[in-house]
């Protein structure tokens, strides 16, 4: 089965130590908000690129190798 988009943030998120409270203070939501992203398989751009942008981390590309990947 292929990761979605929320697996990947939320092993990004965890790899890197994140407490759940404090990613969301920095994506401006809240933790129930975190947890919902993690289970998504589609996200709005804006928000993907403020994630990115947080975790230091090019979602974009991942999701470009995905593709690839099932082609």
């Amino acid at each position: 089965m292929a990761k979605t988009i929320g697996k990947l943030i939320e092993e990004e998120v965890r790899k890197q130590g994140w407490s759940i409270t404090a990613f969301a203070d920095e994506i401006c939501c809240t933790r129930t908000n975190v947890y919902d992203i993690f289970g998504r398989s589609k996200m709005d751009v804006a928000q993907l690129e403020l994630i990115s942008k947080v975790l230091g981390h090019n979602f974009f590309k991942d999701l470009a190798e995905i593709g690839r990947a099932h082609v």
